[in-house]
């Protein structure tokens, strides 16, 4: 996640000559433990309200990651004190909404399909980088948009072409585009912010302002929703959130990185996909339905055109 899910800026890539092979495990841990967030939000989404776990995530996964940024401390305060609001925007974007629209969105979908559309955000990165920054699309990586984005309308609509047509969707998965859509953005700001400051402690800064954006949503929900009460399962949950699917993943992911670089580091997020429907089938009996397969289908095949065939180039003159 990302939930989130979850912070990869995609605009610090490594400078690797060698790839570590201890890379790999740590990536797909870190993937593994970004699966498990989907779980807990979905198995608490009765009783917690999203916000407020958005919130506690975000505090407690920045306070536990804080002091082990200790020597960037100096960097980060010139940072926020030149640039706050873009911190505080970049934050609220891939980290507040991201996630909270997440949280909503499991109240009314299964963890299944939340996980399957997220698949969707390096195609909207891609479509989003060519319309923000300029980057080139070329035929192959349209055409992989339009099939993920068929995939995911597929799965919206539940593959019912009566629903699509008159535009009645689940607001749940609504939730989940809608999180797609501003992680996607969120990786573009990123790279064109370029902040200039390390992958670890710039994630832990925007963790910070994430936190300082969700407050007002939790606030509200405190004084408008039932649900606010920590309980026993609200408090095992946000556990998990906050440090093995929180500060330790934020940290593998940052380790992953250095080990494998940027770009392969990110494109072993489709793990995250396949841990997140194995993790429901067994901890939340979910199941894959048939507009489900149908539509991971399209997505997959529009992953491989955007991703895996390269354009011919084109020959000398001479």
């Amino acid at each position: 996640m990302q939930a989130i899910p979850i912070a990869h800026p995609a605009d610090q890539s490594a400078a690797i000559s060698i790839t570590s092979p201890g890379g790999y495990p740590t990536a797909v841990l870190c993937w593994l433990l970004s699966a498990g967030v989907y779980i807990a939000a979905k198995w608490v989404a009765p009783e917690m309200p999203p916000w407020g776990l958005c919130f506690w995530r975000l505090l407690l996964a920045c306070a536990v990651l804080l002091p082990i940024v200790h020597r960037h401390h100096g960097a980060m305060i010139a940072l926020l004190k030149s640039r706050p609001l873009e911190i505080v925007a970049v934050g609220a974007i891939g980290l507040t909404l991201c996630q909270g629209m997440i949280y909503n969105g499991l109240n009314d979908t299964d963890a299944t399909t939340a996980g399957i559309i997220m698949a969707m955000s390096p195609i909207m990165t891609m479509v989003l980088a060519r319309l923000v920054l300029g980057e080139p699309l070329g035929l192959w990586k349209s055409l992989g948009a339009v099939a993920a984005l068929a995939g995911m309308l597929v799965i919206v609509a539940h593959g019912n072409f009566a629903a699509l047509v008159q535009l009645r969707f689940n607001i749940g998965e609504l939730w989940i585009v809608g999180s797609a859509f501003c992680w996607a953005l969120y990786t573009v700001l990123l790279r064109r912010s370029k902040f200039g400051l390390e992958l670890l402690p710039l994630v832990v800064l925007l963790l910070g302002a994430g936190a300082v954006a969700a407050l007002p949503f939790h606030l509200w929900e405190i004084v408008n929703d039932e649900r606010s009460a920590l309980n026993g399962n609200g408090l095992l949950a946000l556990a998990y959130l906050a440090g093995p699917g929180g500060a330790l993943m934020y940290y593998l992911y940052n380790k992953s990185v250095e080990m494998l670089g940027a770009s392969r580091a990110s494109m072993l997020l489709y793990l995250q996909t396949l841990f997140v429907a194995i993790l429901a089938y067994l901890l939340l009996g979910e199941s894959l339905h048939d507009y489900d397969l149908l539509g991971a289908a399209f997505i997959v095949a529009g992953v491989v055109l955007a991703t895996v065939i390269k354009p011919r180039a084109a020959p000398a003159k001479a």
